[in-house]
């Protein structure tokens, strides 16, 4: 199994309902696609505070490399991508991705 892990510093003024939107798109983009499930996503809730300002973020489990790869070519999760980038403080430097082979 491939766990994809998405943290994000989200500019300040990003509003959180915007930010349940993309992770509600997402989510409906993984249930979808053959291989992929169990999207969790949210805020930082964590007492550590040590988040250095990737306050949000989420995970995708799928079955496999090719499942990730189909989810990564996907029209729909490229947009959603557009709009983390859009929202990213930084742009594409405020957001870390780690697949984890697990």
């Amino acid at each position: 199994m491939i766990r994809h892990i998405v943290l994000t510093k989200f500019t300040p003024e990003t509003p959180e309902a915007k930010i349940r939107e993309i992770y509600e798109g997402l989510a409906a983009v993984a249930e979808r696609l053959p291989g992929a499930g169990g999207f969790t996503g949210g805020r930082s809730e964590s007492p550590e505070q040590i988040e250095r300002g990737y306050m949000h973020g989420f995970v995708i489990d799928f079955d496999s490399w090719e499942a990730l790869q189909t989810y990564a070519n996907d029209a729909e999760h490229k947009a959603l991508g557009g709009q983390l980038v859009a929202h990213a403080t930084g742009g594409i430097d405020g957001i870390l991705v780690l697949d984890l082979d697990v």
